[in-house]
């Protein structure tokens, strides 16, 4: 098997002591493989899941040329330029079809949904005709085939709808119910466990010691977590210890198939944890050239015959929240199966002040996107410091700056992330 440290060597830009966010989003992505593990699950539990089968229409939906209007169904060789007077020789409703055939100079009643009685070809709208007894006037204009859905025109018997890696989402069990089809094979659920490290931590309810803070990562990430559909392991918070984090990792490599932690990976305190996942496994510390979130480890923890992704994060909240979203919210997609562009597309603002940025970094400051005078803006939170974590509670979005750009000045144009299609 090749090692992570040759997957990721072949990456453009590849520089373990400056590496761009795009390269090291490849280099993470280089070394990826989805679980293989399949359930069979009743379509309503489906809602959230990766596909692991082909969904192939067995019918076609509609099953029958049917109305897409209330009306008159007719043929469209009866009606004449000048108008057309036809009669009316019953009635078709949803779920009751007319019995019998229609001949020249007839119509029959049709509701919305009603299967197309034998020998029509196109629905009039009752609000255009006029109605005396049995005698129906048809205005002139009327086109062929107009207000009648056609068999298969949704979807058609034997031509697949939904393929493998395609996220389940609520159309789709709509979908698939109009099939018939009452379960589906879907991915199982990727494993994600995660803890926070530190001496300095404390978790709330308890009193603070002097030098102590509470611990909010791991509530942050529970929520990131929550909001992807994993099954979610908080371990906690481990210390400073080298025989604790030992025990930390292999309990977490042991049922997981991703690992995150937060804090312990910066200069000077990763010389023992290198060592310790030396041992463990193979992993690759990285400093990026970002703001926030410069260093960053990734790599793979073994135990036994099972492996785990790690992914190291910053200790700084937003830190946290800003590799996670750029890095690991990705490659946790990938894990699971999805074949989909999973990255979030980048919008563009008139930034409505200016920015300080320096260049050769990627930033991602916090901002606030609004329209004024019809005119899509975003201003910033305010200070943007990588523990500021009100900077991201205000924020309902990223403003991306790109690697190459400088200063950014008011008026200029800015790329923006929403915050709402991040978990």
């Amino acid at each position: 098997m090749t090692s992570i440290a040759q997957a990721v060597s072949c990456i453009d830009g590849y520089d373990p002591d400056a590496l761009r966010v795009d390269s090291a989003g490849a280099a993470i992505r280089a070394c990826l493989t989805p679980v293989a593990e399949v359930e069979t699950v009743a379509v309503r539990e489906a809602l959230g899941r990766v596909l692991a089968q082909e969904i192939i229409p067995p019918i076609d939906v509609p099953g029958h040329d049917n109305s897409a209007m209330d009306g008159w169904a007719v043929r469209i060789s009866d009606l004449h330029s000048s108008g057309t007077h036809l009669l009316e020789i019953g009635k078709a409703l949803a779920g009751k079809p007319f019995q019998g055939a229609v001949a020249p100079g007839e119509c029959v009643r049709v509701m919305t949904g009603a299967v197309m009685p034998q020998g029509t070809d196109t629905v009039v709208v009752q609000e255009v005709c006029r109605s005396e007894a049995e005698r129906i006037t048809i205005p002139a204009g009327q086109k062929a085939g107009q207000n009648v859905r056609a068999a298969g025109e949704d979807l058609k018997a034997g031509v697949a709808v939904l393929h493998p890696g395609h996220p389940v989402r609520s159309a789709d069990l709509g979908l698939i119910a109009s099939l018939g089809i009452a379960e589906v094979q879907v991915r199982r659920r990727l494993r994600v466990a995660f803890f926070s490290t530190g001496d300095e931590l404390s978790s709330i309810g308890a009193p603070l010691a002097p030098g102590q803070i509470y611990d909010s990562n791991r509530y942050t990430l529970h929520g990131m977590l929550s909001g992807m559909g994993v099954e979610i392991f908080d371990m906690g918070v481990v210390r400073d210890d080298p025989q604790k984090l030992e025990a930390a990792f292999t309990v977490a490599a042991a049922q997981a198939d991703a690992i995150i932690t937060t804090g312990g990976v910066s200069v000077g305190e990763a010389d023992f944890v290198k060592q310790l996942m030396g041992r463990l496994g193979e992993v690759l510390f990285w400093k990026i050239a970002m703001r926030p979130g410069r260093p960053m480890a990734f790599g793979k923890i073994s135990n036994g015959g099972n492996s785990a992704f790690l992914f190291g994060l910053p200790g700084n909240p937003v830190a946290v929240m800003v590799t996670f979203h750029q890095f690991v919210r990705d490659a946790l997609l990938v894990l699971g199966g999805r074949t989909d562009a999973v990255a979030v597309p980048l919008l563009q603002a008139v930034s409505a002040a200016a920015i300080r940025k320096v260049a050769g970094r990627t930033e991602y400051q916090r901002g606030v996107l609004f329209e004024e005078n019809g005119v899509r803006k975003v201003r910033v939170t305010g200070q943007q410091g990588s523990g500021v974590l009100r900077s991201m509670s205000e924020a309902n979005c990223y403003i991306v700056l790109e690697h190459e750009r400088g200063k950014v000045e008011a008026g200029e144009l800015v790329n923006v992330q929403l915050l709402a299609a991040l978990p």
